[in-house]
């Protein structure tokens, strides 16, 4: 996804300029370390469910003050600093976005996202 492609076709879209006061962004990359270990981390393999990550936008974007809620998760093997995942919620205040990005985030990543971690061999 290119983020400022996204942005500009979703400034596009009609209603955007009289109900959105707020985009936030969320850009995953694979960090080259291991959440609980710290080991680095040579490749990560991504299988996201497409069909749910649809659902999960469609569902957040009906809440109060939300206006759209898009995401694009890779498929596929990645190494460290490559993109893996993107969200971007647009809505008129932060009191309804922010806590939007957070929940479609979690959501996500708990529902949606499988992966597995190959570390490097040492």
């Amino acid at each position: 996804m290119d983020i400022s492609k996204a942005i500009a076709e979703l400034k596009k879209t009609p209603g955007f300029a009289e109900k959105v006061g707020m985009l936030l962004v969320h850009n995953g990359v694979v960090r080259g370390t291991q959440r609980q270990s710290g080991k680095p981390v040579d490749r990560l393999e991504i299988k996201p469910d497409l069909a749910k990550i649809d659902a999960i936008c469609q569902e957040l974007s009906q809440r109060p003050g939300i206006f759209s809620v898009t995401a694009k998760a890779n498929s596929g093997t990645f190494v460290p600093g490559d993109d893996v995942l993107f969200i971007i919620v647009a809505g008129d205040i932060r009191e309804n976005v922010v806590p939007t990005l957070a929940d479609a985030l979690n959501r996500i990543k708990a529902e949606a996202v499988g992966k597995a971690e190959h570390l490097t061999v040492e």
